[in-house]
């Protein structure tokens, strides 16, 4: 069952695609698969919308003050689920680059291609587009919860992310939505223009453009 199981979703991403800059595995995770097996049954979508946190000058990512319970997966090896609780719903993170760096992306939209009638029957939504379209309904309607923070994306079971077809996007990158800190900081990646994404479709870019913090220095003075 396992196998087969393999067999229609695709295998999963092996560690060394979250081993990386989340920048970059922010935009790499558009067009994967994200799939989720319960007891019910499997679900799966389209990866469309993303956000990157970083670890280093990013006081709107969780590990920004420190590790804490709350926030110890995302100090984890590369390719862990980091799930949290925001008000009254979860919102799932994949962990990126070495073990302890605590860096993620937040997946905020999928396009549910797989088990629509259950996730549609778990999020309360009779339109598809609205099924999985931000981080909190996403998780109500594939069954995320903070029992799988800490889970490994990697093994092929329960949850996972697969390569999906490969269909060429146009990828639009903005400012993050839904933060009060860093929020000037081009971190959202989503494809242009797709009715699954969770905030503004389109982007116009300003006439002065936003650049990533620097790393700091190390003690010699020299850079990381």
């Amino acid at each position: 069952m396992h196998a087969a199981l393999l067999l229609e979703t695709g295998l999963p991403l092996r560690q060394d695609f979250y081993n990386r800059d989340p920048v970059v595995v922010a935009r790499d995770l558009l067009g994967k698969l994200l799939v989720r097996r319960t007891r019910d049954g499997l679900c799966s979508g389209r990866i469309v919308e993303t956000e990157a946190y970083l670890a280093r000058n990013d006081e709107a990512c969780h590990a920004s003050r420190g590790k804490t319970r709350r926030n110890a997966a995302m100090f984890g090896p590369p390719g862990r689920a980091y799930v949290y609780r925001i008000h009254r719903v979860f919102c799932v993170n994949v962990v990126t680059e070495p073990e302890d760096t605590a860096s993620a992306v937040l997946i905020r939209a999928i396009e549910p291609l797989a088990g629509v009638d259950l996730m549609k029957r778990r999020a309360g939504k009779a339109v598809l587009h609205h099924v999985c379209r931000g981080p909190g309904l996403l998780c109500r309607a594939l069954a995320i919860d903070p029992k799988l923070d800490g889970w490994d994306l990697t093994q092929g079971r329960r949850l996972w992310i697969a390569a999906g077809d490969g269909d060429e996007c146009e990828i639009i990158t903005s400012p993050r939505i839904g933060v009060g800190a860093a929020k000037e900081l081009p971190l959202r990646f989503f494809v242009s223009g797709h009715a699954c994404v969770s905030g503004r479709k389109t982007y116009r870019a300003p006439t002065a453009t936003a650049r990533l913090p620097k790393r700091p220095p190390k003690k010699d003075g020299k850079s990381r």
